[in-house]
């Protein structure tokens, strides 16, 4: 076990080094000119003579090898430069957005895990039943409706009709509600098929029937066996989701002014903050690499023959 997990930790190293290649790779050949940008966030007319000045500052005059060599420097010392904008560190702006996103993942991953689990398995159990027809019901309204639309739904619904929760900001458990409610109604809905499915699947094995032969309780049969295995596919897909909730959820922090990473991000693109975007693209990739692999390691756990398999496959 202790060999497949080193195995897996050394494969993330040149990940992380493909999307550092890739993130500056990507800021070399936008057309916007990194100390055009610069002089234009901070309203100073570009001159030739400026702009030539700003990037011998900024390294760009130097060969492609020493920039990228020089960014991951940087990088390996989380300076990630400093804000076109504010003229302040990246890397102190993204700490003080950083926990606003990840309460709102971490909120919205745990309603949503809550509701799909005990929705999913029921549904499987009672198979055409009306709890099923209602987990089909939210599946289908939960992959059809758009994220920005459901926000402003129970904005109007919530805030302007009822006047129960705040419309904006960050501070109570009041404003983590509506965008909490938001991000995992889609998620509730993706997770309850994807356990019903696989529940219904582990239900027609063969360990069930001799389980069932032997006289164990269905109740038992289904919490200690089926749901061990059937949640896999669930662990996967939590894994993927939350990668996606700690870059942070651009539309729903948009729609409710949550003070997020996504946010930031946003504003970062409309004022072409380099340095920001940059760090923005880096994080994301390694927040992604480091989801997929606590997946992997949750699914070790739970199912040691995959480290056994991978040692046979040597």
């Amino acid at each position: 076990m202790i060999s497949y997990i080193g195995k897996r930790m050394m494969a993330v190293i040149p990940i992380v080094l493909f999307a550092t290649l890739v993130t500056f790779a990507l800021i070399h050949i936008s057309p916007v000119d990194p100390a055009e940008a610069y002089l234009t966030a901070a309203h100073i007319y570009p001159t030739p003579e400026i702009l030539e000045q700003k990037r011998h500052e900024f390294g760009l005059d130097q060969p492609m090898l020493m920039q990228y060599m020089h960014t991951l420097q940087r990088i390996s010392r989380l300076d990630f430069g400093t804000s076109y904008l504010t003229n302040k560190p990246v890397w102190d702006e993204v700490k003080v957005r950083l926990p606003a996103t990840v309460e709102l993942a971490l909120s919205s991953m745990a309603l949503s895990i809550v509701a799909s689990i005990p929705l999913g398995v029921l549904a499987a159990i009672h198979k055409n039943g009306w709890i099923d027809m209602l987990s089909r019901g939210v599946s289908y309204i939960g992959a059809s409706i758009p994220q920005f639309w459901l926000g402003y739904l129970l904005i109007f619904f919530f805030s302007v009709r009822l006047d129960w929760l705040p419309v904006e900001g960050r501070g109570t458990w009041q404003h983590l509600v509506l965008p909490t409610l938001t991000l995992s109604f889609v998620l509730i809905a993706l997770y309850t098929r994807l356990l019903r499915s696989s529940v219904l699947e582990q239900l027609q094995e063969t360990y069930v029937q001799y389980a069932r032969t032997r006289g164990i309780r269905e109740r038992v049969i289904v919490l200690k066996h089926v749901l061990k295995i059937a949640i896999a596919p669930l662990i996967t897909g939590m894994g993927m989701n939350l990668g996606k909730l700690l870059t942070g959820t651009i539309i729903v922090e948009q729609v409710f002014s949550w003070p997020g990473f996504g946010r930031y991000f946003v504003e970062a693109i409309f004022n072409r903050d380099i340095p920001v975007i940059q760090c923005y693209v880096f994080l994301a990739a390694c927040l992604f690499i480091v989801c997929n692999l606590l997946v992997d390691l949750v699914h070790l756990y739970m199912d040691p023959r995959i480290s056994a398999k991978g040692r046979a496959e040597q």
